[in-house]
């Protein structure tokens, strides 16, 4: 505790000039820290160049109570604690950056939170984790061009049925899909008299998240910044939430989990389930999950999950708030 009261604390926990984390065991026990200390500490974890992780199962223990709400990521065990430890190790720059985004994003509203998710996403796509990534993936051979539709598009009086529509790719999230989704989106948005708007996958997937055959083919990543500020489906989703309801199964992973949380309700299959694995591609979620995702289940929740990549059940998922429903 009193190496967070230092003036060289963001030298000494840095991934570029120390540690790449920190981890405190709240539970310890030892002397009580003074106010001071305290407030101290709230401050540098909310400065710190690396994630900071809490290991307390005792959330009534007087130091758990004052500092727990101001780290990074709180868990019970030190089981848990290893493969968050494991990912900053491999990607310590992602990691880092996505902390200090949960961190600014969370008093933020929703469109200035998705444009710092973009400024932070579009800046690691210039950086070393992304371009190791990025080389060790195989060469993909050119896609066959599919003529359907990447999202079918069907209205019923008044509700709406946006179907993704790459079932032989697990409806990879690729340019056209997201161009197709923001079209189907703003005839959602622009009509009022659509009061139902369903969200559904085709195949055996709902989403398993960016298409990584596009990945490292825009021309520069100030483009993509530009391309995500003007087509947004995470935007136009918030802008009509409450009409939206999501009805997700098997793989939602990436866009997969990142865009339904943005809905008023997610309705999932007992075989779903959810997962953020951006960090270990030395990236940051960039679907709009940083912005959805902790508003549904809270920040240092979804920053277990993106720093983790573990994958999340269904049951859990419907427990954190992440799914409000489960149908067999």
């Amino acid at each position: 505790m009193e190496r967070l009261g230092s003036p060289y604390a963001l030298e000494a926990f840095s991934v570029l000039t120390g540690d790449p984390s920190l981890v405190v065991d709240l539970d310890s026990g030892g002397a009580k820290p003074t106010a001071q200390a305290l407030a101290a500490a709230r401050a540098t974890l909310a400065q710190l160049p690396c994630p900071s992780l809490a290991l307390s199962a005792d959330a009534s223990s007087a130091v758990a109570a004052q500092l727990r709400d101001h780290f990074d990521v709180v868990v019970a065990s030190e089981a848990e604690l290893a493969p968050i430890l494991d990912a900053i190790r491999r990607t310590p720059l992602s990691a880092m950056a996505l902390v200090q985004l949960l961190r600014h994003s969370a008093s933020l509203d929703i469109h200035e939170a998705l444009i710092a998710e973009s400024l932070v996403y579009s800046t690691l796509q210039s950086g070393p984790e992304f371009a190791e990534w990025l080389a060790g993936q195989s060469a993909n051979p050119q896609s066959v061009v599919n003529p359907e539709p990447a999202v079918l598009v069907r209205r019923y009086d008044d509700r709406l049925e946006l179907t993704l529509n790459r079932p032989d790719k697990h409806n990879a999230f690729s340019a056209e899909m997201r161009d197709a989704l923001v079209e189907g989106l703003r005839i959602a948005v622009s009509d009022p008299s659509i009061s139902e708007v369903v969200l559904s996958g085709a195949g055996p997937s709902f989403c398993s998240g960016g298409d990584l055959d596009e990945f490292g083919t825009l021309p520069d990543p100030a483009t993509a910044h530009g391309i995500r500020s003007t087509r947004n489906p995470g935007r136009l989703l918030a802008a009509c939430a409450e009409r939206v309801r999501f009805e997700v199964h098997g793989a939602c992973v990436g866009a997969g989990s990142e865009l339904p949380a943005f809905a008023r309700r997610v309705v999932a299959t007992e075989d779903a389930f959810f997962q953020l694995p951006e960090v270990g591609m030395g990236l940051v979620p960039g679907a709009g999950g940083t912005v959805s995702i902790p508003r549904r289940i809270g920040r240092q929740r979804t920053a277990y999950l993106a720093l983790s990549g573990l994958r999340l059940d269904a049951a859990t998922a419907r427990r954190w708030g992440l799914v409000d429903e489960i149908r067999t």
